[in-house]
Protein backbone atom coordinates (compact mmCIF):
# COMPACT_ATOMS: atom_id res chain seq x y z
CA UNK A 1 0.00 0.00 0.00
CA UNK A 2 1.36 3.38 -0.99
CA UNK A 3 1.20 6.30 1.42
CA UNK A 4 0.26 9.54 -0.36
CA UNK A 5 0.86 13.14 0.61
CA UNK A 6 -1.94 15.69 0.24
CA UNK A 7 -0.78 16.46 -3.32
CA UNK A 8 -1.21 12.87 -4.47
CA UNK A 9 2.50 12.00 -4.80
CA UNK A 10 3.85 8.79 -3.22
CA UNK A 11 6.02 9.51 -0.19
CA UNK A 12 8.82 7.20 -1.25
CA UNK A 13 9.40 8.97 -4.57
CA UNK A 14 8.61 12.59 -3.72
CA UNK A 15 11.39 15.08 -4.17
CA UNK A 16 11.73 18.02 -1.77
CA UNK A 17 9.53 21.05 -2.25
CA UNK A 18 11.50 23.80 -3.98
CA UNK A 19 10.61 27.43 -3.24
CA UNK A 20 12.12 30.09 -5.46
CA UNK A 21 11.96 33.77 -6.35
CA UNK A 22 10.59 34.03 -9.86
CA UNK A 23 10.77 37.79 -10.32
CA UNK A 24 11.46 41.00 -8.43
CA UNK A 25 10.95 44.71 -8.97
CA UNK A 26 10.51 47.86 -6.90
CA UNK A 27 7.16 47.00 -5.34
CA UNK A 28 6.50 43.28 -5.89
CA UNK A 29 7.96 39.80 -5.70
CA UNK A 30 6.87 36.64 -7.48
CA UNK A 31 7.33 33.46 -5.43
CA UNK A 32 6.92 29.95 -6.84
CA UNK A 33 7.09 26.47 -5.35
CA UNK A 34 6.48 22.79 -6.03
CA UNK A 35 8.16 19.44 -6.42
CA UNK A 36 10.15 19.25 -9.62
CA UNK A 37 9.28 15.59 -10.13
CA UNK A 38 6.75 15.80 -12.93
CA UNK A 39 7.24 13.38 -15.79
CA UNK A 40 3.82 13.46 -17.43
CA UNK A 41 2.37 16.50 -15.65
CA UNK A 42 3.35 20.03 -14.68
CA UNK A 43 4.39 20.05 -11.01
CA UNK A 44 6.35 23.32 -10.72
CA UNK A 45 6.35 26.64 -12.55
CA UNK A 46 3.97 29.15 -14.11
CA UNK A 47 1.32 26.67 -15.23
CA UNK A 48 1.43 24.26 -12.28
CA UNK A 49 -1.57 24.02 -9.96
CA UNK A 50 -0.69 21.01 -7.82
CA UNK A 51 0.14 22.75 -4.54
CA UNK A 52 -2.15 25.54 -3.24
CA UNK A 53 -0.36 27.46 -0.50
CA UNK A 54 -0.46 30.30 2.00
CA UNK A 55 2.33 32.86 1.71
CA UNK A 56 3.11 35.01 4.75
CA UNK A 57 4.91 38.23 4.00
CA UNK A 58 4.93 41.83 5.25
CA UNK A 59 2.57 40.94 8.08
CA UNK A 60 -0.10 39.53 5.77
CA UNK A 61 -1.28 36.15 4.53
CA UNK A 62 -1.71 35.64 0.78
CA UNK A 63 -3.63 32.66 -0.63
CA UNK A 64 -2.45 31.00 -3.85
CA UNK A 65 -4.62 28.53 -5.74
CA UNK A 66 -1.68 27.34 -7.82
CA UNK A 67 2.07 27.06 -7.44
CA UNK A 68 3.01 30.74 -7.49
CA UNK A 69 1.90 34.17 -6.39
CA UNK A 70 2.84 37.79 -7.01
CA UNK A 71 2.85 39.82 -3.80
CA UNK A 72 2.40 43.52 -4.56
CA UNK A 73 2.32 46.79 -2.65
CA UNK A 74 5.80 46.41 -1.14
CA UNK A 75 8.16 49.26 -0.28
CA UNK A 76 11.13 49.89 -2.56
CA UNK A 77 14.63 48.68 -1.61
CA UNK A 78 13.34 46.91 1.49
CA UNK A 79 14.04 43.45 2.91
CA UNK A 80 11.07 41.15 3.49
CA UNK A 81 11.03 37.74 5.12
CA UNK A 82 8.57 35.25 3.64
CA UNK A 83 7.18 31.82 4.49
CA UNK A 84 5.29 29.37 2.28
CA UNK A 85 2.90 26.88 3.90
CA UNK A 86 1.27 24.07 1.91
CA UNK A 87 -0.84 21.26 3.30
CA UNK A 88 -0.35 22.59 6.82
CA UNK A 89 3.45 22.37 6.54
CA UNK A 90 5.95 25.19 6.06
CA UNK A 91 7.69 24.10 2.86
CA UNK A 92 10.06 27.04 2.43
CA UNK A 93 11.13 30.42 3.69
CA UNK A 94 13.60 33.14 2.84
CA UNK A 95 14.38 36.83 2.64
CA UNK A 96 14.07 39.02 -0.44
CA UNK A 97 14.98 42.64 -1.08
CA UNK A 98 12.93 44.75 -3.45
CA UNK A 99 14.66 46.97 -5.99
CA UNK A 100 15.22 50.69 -5.52
CA UNK A 101 13.23 53.16 -7.58
CA UNK A 102 16.41 55.16 -8.22
CA UNK A 103 20.00 53.97 -7.89
CA UNK A 104 23.48 54.73 -9.20
CA UNK A 105 24.77 51.22 -8.49
CA UNK A 106 23.84 47.65 -9.38
CA UNK A 107 25.39 44.21 -8.86
CA UNK A 108 24.26 41.07 -10.68
CA UNK A 109 25.61 37.65 -11.65
CA UNK A 110 25.99 36.15 -15.14
CA UNK A 111 26.29 32.41 -15.83
CA UNK A 112 26.08 30.44 -19.05
CA UNK A 113 26.01 26.87 -20.37
CA UNK A 114 25.51 25.48 -16.92
CA UNK A 115 22.65 22.98 -16.50
CA UNK A 116 24.49 19.67 -16.27
CA UNK A 117 23.79 18.70 -12.65
CA UNK A 118 27.42 17.58 -12.33
CA UNK A 119 30.15 18.48 -9.86
CA UNK A 120 31.42 21.57 -11.69
CA UNK A 121 28.00 23.21 -11.77
CA UNK A 122 27.31 22.30 -8.15
CA UNK A 123 30.63 23.76 -7.02
CA UNK A 124 29.90 27.01 -8.83
CA UNK A 125 26.38 27.07 -7.37
CA UNK A 126 27.88 26.82 -3.88
CA UNK A 127 30.42 29.52 -4.67
CA UNK A 128 27.69 31.77 -6.10
CA UNK A 129 25.65 31.57 -2.90
CA UNK A 130 28.74 32.31 -0.81
CA UNK A 131 29.35 35.42 -2.93
CA UNK A 132 25.73 36.53 -2.66
CA UNK A 133 25.66 36.11 1.11
CA UNK A 134 28.97 37.92 1.60
CA UNK A 135 27.81 40.91 -0.42
CA UNK A 136 24.44 41.00 1.32
CA UNK A 137 26.26 41.10 4.66
CA UNK A 138 28.20 44.17 3.47
CA UNK A 139 25.10 45.99 2.25
CA UNK A 140 25.99 45.31 -1.40
CA UNK A 141 23.06 43.15 -2.52
CA UNK A 142 23.19 41.06 -5.68
CA UNK A 143 19.90 41.78 -7.42
CA UNK A 144 19.48 38.93 -9.94
CA UNK A 145 21.22 36.32 -12.10
CA UNK A 146 21.34 36.64 -15.89
CA UNK A 147 21.86 33.45 -17.88
CA UNK A 148 23.41 33.29 -21.33
CA UNK A 149 21.56 30.12 -22.31
CA UNK A 150 21.89 26.34 -22.38
CA UNK A 151 20.15 26.26 -19.04
CA UNK A 152 19.35 22.52 -19.00
CA UNK A 153 21.37 19.86 -20.84
CA UNK A 154 20.37 16.29 -21.73
CA UNK A 155 16.68 16.67 -21.07
CA UNK A 156 14.47 19.52 -20.02
CA UNK A 157 11.12 18.45 -21.42
CA UNK A 158 9.91 17.29 -17.98
CA UNK A 159 9.95 19.03 -14.63
CA UNK A 160 11.85 16.02 -13.26
CA UNK A 161 14.79 16.99 -15.50
CA UNK A 162 15.15 20.30 -13.66
CA UNK A 163 15.52 19.29 -10.02
CA UNK A 164 19.15 18.20 -10.01
CA UNK A 165 20.21 20.68 -12.71
CA UNK A 166 18.59 23.89 -11.46
CA UNK A 167 16.44 23.88 -8.33
CA UNK A 168 18.83 21.90 -6.14
CA UNK A 169 22.27 23.30 -7.19
CA UNK A 170 21.06 26.91 -6.93
CA UNK A 171 18.46 26.39 -4.20
CA UNK A 172 19.75 28.90 -1.64
CA UNK A 173 20.35 31.60 -4.23
CA UNK A 174 16.93 31.01 -5.79
CA UNK A 175 15.30 31.58 -2.41
CA UNK A 176 16.60 35.17 -2.46
CA UNK A 177 16.98 36.43 -6.05
CA UNK A 178 15.54 35.55 -9.47
CA UNK A 179 17.23 33.96 -12.47
CA UNK A 180 16.42 35.87 -15.67
CA UNK A 181 17.14 33.35 -18.38
CA UNK A 182 18.08 33.52 -22.05
CA UNK A 183 17.38 30.71 -24.50
CA UNK A 184 20.23 28.49 -25.72
CA UNK A 185 20.22 25.87 -28.46
CA UNK A 186 20.00 23.13 -25.78
CA UNK A 187 16.79 24.66 -24.42
CA UNK A 188 14.71 23.48 -27.36
CA UNK A 189 14.69 21.44 -30.53
CA UNK A 190 17.69 23.09 -32.17
CA UNK A 191 19.87 20.61 -30.28
CA UNK A 192 17.48 18.62 -28.07
CA UNK A 193 13.74 17.92 -27.75
CA UNK A 194 10.88 20.08 -28.90
CA UNK A 195 9.32 19.73 -25.45
CA UNK A 196 12.22 21.54 -23.77
CA UNK A 197 11.08 24.98 -24.90
CA UNK A 198 7.61 25.06 -23.28
CA UNK A 199 9.01 23.71 -19.99
CA UNK A 200 11.75 26.36 -20.03
CA UNK A 201 9.09 29.03 -20.56
CA UNK A 202 6.99 27.57 -17.73
CA UNK A 203 9.68 27.20 -15.06
CA UNK A 204 11.27 30.64 -15.42
CA UNK A 205 9.34 33.81 -14.63
CA UNK A 206 10.15 36.80 -16.78
CA UNK A 207 9.81 40.54 -16.18
CA UNK A 208 6.45 41.69 -17.46
CA UNK A 209 4.90 38.23 -17.19
CA UNK A 210 5.44 34.75 -18.59
CA UNK A 211 6.18 33.17 -20.95
CA UNK A 212 8.71 35.19 -22.96
CA UNK A 213 11.32 34.12 -25.49
CA UNK A 214 12.66 37.70 -25.51
CA UNK A 215 12.02 40.54 -23.10
CA UNK A 216 13.44 43.67 -21.51
CA UNK A 217 13.50 45.15 -18.03
CA UNK A 218 14.89 48.21 -16.22
CA UNK A 219 16.64 48.66 -12.90
CA UNK A 220 16.68 51.76 -10.74
CA UNK A 221 16.80 54.30 -13.54
CA UNK A 222 20.38 53.09 -14.15
CA UNK A 223 20.37 50.10 -16.50
CA UNK A 224 18.05 48.38 -18.96
CA UNK A 225 18.45 44.86 -20.26
CA UNK A 226 17.42 43.24 -23.54
CA UNK A 227 17.30 39.43 -23.42
CA UNK A 228 17.30 38.02 -26.95
CA UNK A 229 16.54 34.64 -28.54
CA UNK A 230 19.34 33.87 -31.01
CA UNK A 231 18.43 30.17 -31.38
CA UNK A 232 16.69 28.09 -34.03
CA UNK A 233 14.37 26.55 -31.43
CA UNK A 234 10.89 26.17 -32.91
CA UNK A 235 7.32 25.61 -31.91
CA UNK A 236 5.67 22.72 -33.80
CA UNK A 237 4.84 23.95 -37.28
CA UNK A 238 7.06 27.04 -37.13
CA UNK A 239 9.34 27.51 -40.10
CA UNK A 240 11.57 30.52 -39.40
CA UNK A 241 14.16 31.26 -36.73
CA UNK A 242 13.13 33.97 -34.29
CA UNK A 243 16.24 36.08 -34.88
CA UNK A 244 15.65 36.95 -38.56
CA UNK A 245 15.82 40.61 -39.53
CA UNK A 246 12.20 40.85 -40.63
CA UNK A 247 10.82 38.82 -37.74
CA UNK A 248 8.73 39.78 -34.75
CA UNK A 249 11.67 39.85 -32.34
CA UNK A 250 13.73 42.24 -34.47
CA UNK A 251 10.74 44.55 -34.82
CA UNK A 252 10.28 44.41 -31.04
CA UNK A 253 13.96 45.29 -30.50
CA UNK A 254 13.77 48.33 -32.75
CA UNK A 255 10.73 49.56 -30.86
CA UNK A 256 12.26 48.89 -27.43
CA UNK A 257 15.43 50.78 -28.32
CA UNK A 258 13.41 53.84 -29.33
CA UNK A 259 12.36 54.43 -25.72
CA UNK A 260 14.18 57.07 -23.73
CA UNK A 261 17.43 55.30 -22.80
CA UNK A 262 18.82 54.73 -19.34
CA UNK A 263 22.56 55.35 -18.76
CA UNK A 264 23.40 51.67 -19.36
CA UNK A 265 21.91 49.49 -22.07
CA UNK A 266 22.93 45.81 -21.89
CA UNK A 267 22.02 42.96 -24.25
CA UNK A 268 22.07 39.23 -23.41
CA UNK A 269 21.88 36.32 -25.86
CA UNK A 270 23.34 32.86 -26.37
CA UNK A 271 25.35 33.05 -29.60
CA UNK A 272 28.37 35.39 -29.45
CA UNK A 273 28.95 37.91 -32.21
CA UNK A 274 32.69 37.88 -31.46
CA UNK A 275 34.59 34.75 -30.42
CA UNK A 276 37.97 33.13 -31.00
CA UNK A 277 36.49 29.66 -30.51
CA UNK A 278 37.85 27.06 -30.29
CA UNK A 279 34.72 25.19 -31.40
CA UNK A 280 32.07 27.70 -32.51
CA UNK A 281 32.29 30.50 -35.02
CA UNK A 282 31.02 34.03 -34.49
CA UNK A 283 27.36 34.82 -35.18
CA UNK A 284 28.09 38.36 -36.41
CA UNK A 285 26.92 37.82 -39.99
CA UNK A 286 23.66 36.14 -38.98
CA UNK A 287 22.96 38.81 -36.36
CA UNK A 288 24.43 41.88 -38.02
CA UNK A 289 21.00 43.55 -37.97
CA UNK A 290 20.99 43.31 -34.15
CA UNK A 291 24.57 44.58 -34.04
CA UNK A 292 23.47 47.66 -35.99
CA UNK A 293 20.44 48.24 -33.78
CA UNK A 294 22.50 47.87 -30.57
CA UNK A 295 25.13 50.29 -31.86
CA UNK A 296 22.57 52.84 -32.97
CA UNK A 297 20.58 52.39 -29.75
CA UNK A 298 23.54 52.97 -27.43
CA UNK A 299 24.07 49.43 -26.08
CA UNK A 300 27.33 49.41 -24.10
CA UNK A 301 27.78 45.71 -23.21
CA UNK A 302 26.62 42.38 -24.66
CA UNK A 303 26.83 39.08 -22.73
CA UNK A 304 26.70 35.73 -24.58
CA UNK A 305 27.49 32.05 -24.01
CA UNK A 306 27.66 29.01 -26.35
CA UNK A 307 31.46 28.78 -26.35
CA UNK A 308 32.41 27.08 -23.08
CA UNK A 309 35.04 29.51 -21.88
CA UNK A 310 35.45 33.20 -21.01
CA UNK A 311 36.26 35.87 -23.59
CA UNK A 312 36.35 39.67 -23.52
CA UNK A 313 36.28 41.53 -26.81
CA UNK A 314 38.23 44.64 -27.58
CA UNK A 315 36.24 47.89 -27.74
CA UNK A 316 37.00 49.20 -31.19
CA UNK A 317 35.41 50.28 -34.44
CA UNK A 318 35.11 46.59 -35.37
CA UNK A 319 32.99 45.91 -32.25
CA UNK A 320 30.98 49.10 -32.62
CA UNK A 321 32.57 50.46 -29.46
CA UNK A 322 30.63 47.88 -27.45
CA UNK A 323 32.03 45.44 -24.89
CA UNK A 324 31.22 41.85 -25.90
CA UNK A 325 31.66 39.13 -23.27
CA UNK A 326 31.45 35.35 -23.72
CA UNK A 327 30.61 33.56 -20.47
CA UNK A 328 29.76 29.93 -21.19
CA UNK A 329 31.64 27.84 -18.62
CA UNK A 330 29.08 27.50 -15.83
CA UNK A 331 28.85 23.73 -16.18
CA UNK A 332 30.48 22.79 -19.46
CA UNK A 333 34.11 23.64 -20.19
CA UNK A 334 36.09 23.78 -23.43
CA UNK A 335 39.81 23.97 -22.82
CA UNK A 336 41.32 24.35 -26.30
CA UNK A 337 43.66 27.32 -26.63
CA UNK A 338 42.66 30.27 -28.79
CA UNK A 339 45.61 32.69 -28.40
CA UNK A 340 46.60 32.62 -32.09
CA UNK A 341 43.07 33.55 -33.20
CA UNK A 342 42.29 36.29 -30.71
CA UNK A 343 43.59 39.36 -32.58
CA UNK A 344 41.88 38.40 -35.84
CA UNK A 345 38.58 37.84 -33.99
CA UNK A 346 38.86 41.07 -31.94
CA UNK A 347 39.21 39.21 -28.64
CA UNK A 348 41.33 40.95 -26.00
CA UNK A 349 41.09 38.47 -23.11
CA UNK A 350 40.44 34.73 -22.67
CA UNK A 351 40.28 32.07 -19.97
CA UNK A 352 39.34 28.39 -20.04
CA UNK A 353 38.23 27.98 -16.43
CA UNK A 354 34.81 27.26 -14.91
CA UNK A 355 33.25 30.50 -13.72
CA UNK A 356 30.35 32.84 -13.28
CA UNK A 357 30.62 36.61 -13.49
CA UNK A 358 30.04 39.27 -10.87
CA UNK A 359 29.06 42.47 -12.67
CA UNK A 360 29.10 45.74 -10.73
CA UNK A 361 27.92 49.07 -12.09
CA UNK A 362 28.85 52.24 -10.26
CA UNK A 363 27.68 55.32 -12.14
CA UNK A 364 29.41 55.26 -15.52
CA UNK A 365 31.78 52.35 -14.77
CA UNK A 366 31.17 48.61 -15.04
CA UNK A 367 33.49 46.11 -13.36
CA UNK A 368 33.34 42.46 -14.46
CA UNK A 369 34.95 39.86 -12.21
CA UNK A 370 34.99 36.15 -13.11
CA UNK A 371 34.62 33.92 -10.04
CA UNK A 372 35.34 30.21 -9.74
CA UNK A 373 36.39 27.65 -7.17
CA UNK A 374 39.92 28.93 -7.71
CA UNK A 375 41.26 32.25 -8.92
CA UNK A 376 40.58 33.03 -12.57
CA UNK A 377 43.47 33.95 -14.88
CA UNK A 378 42.64 35.91 -18.04
CA UNK A 379 45.26 36.08 -20.79
CA UNK A 380 45.74 38.43 -23.72
CA UNK A 381 46.68 37.42 -27.30
CA UNK A 382 50.38 37.29 -26.37
CA UNK A 383 49.67 34.98 -23.42
CA UNK A 384 50.23 37.76 -20.90
CA UNK A 385 48.11 37.79 -17.71
CA UNK A 386 45.60 40.65 -17.70
CA UNK A 387 44.40 42.63 -14.72
CA UNK A 388 40.97 41.98 -13.19
CA UNK A 389 38.30 43.12 -12.77
CA UNK A 390 37.66 43.90 -16.43
CA UNK A 391 36.61 47.56 -16.51
CA UNK A 392 34.14 49.05 -18.98
CA UNK A 393 33.64 52.80 -19.02
CA UNK A 394 30.29 53.80 -20.47
CA UNK A 395 30.96 55.61 -23.72
CA UNK A 396 27.43 56.81 -24.39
Amino acid sequence: MLVYLVWGIPVFCARPVRVYVGALDEHSVTLAWGRADGTASNTIGYGAATMPATVRMAGKEHQAKGNWIRVEGLNADTEYAYEVEAGGVVVGKGVVRTWPEKSDELTFFVIGDWGTGKARQRALGKRMEEEREARAGKGQPVRFVLTTGDNIYSGGARDADWDGKFFEPFGSTLAAIPFYATLGNHDGNESEQGGDLPVYLDNFFFPGGSPARWYSFRFGGLAEFFAMDSTKNQWPGAKAAAYLEGGEQSRWLRGALRRDPLPWRIAVLHHPLFTAGPSHGAALEELRHWFGEWKKGGVSAVFAGHEHNLQFSERSEATGGMQFVVSGAGGKLRGGKVLKRMKAEHIAGWSAQPHFLVVEIYGGTMRITPVGEQGITVRGPAGDVLALPWVVVNGR
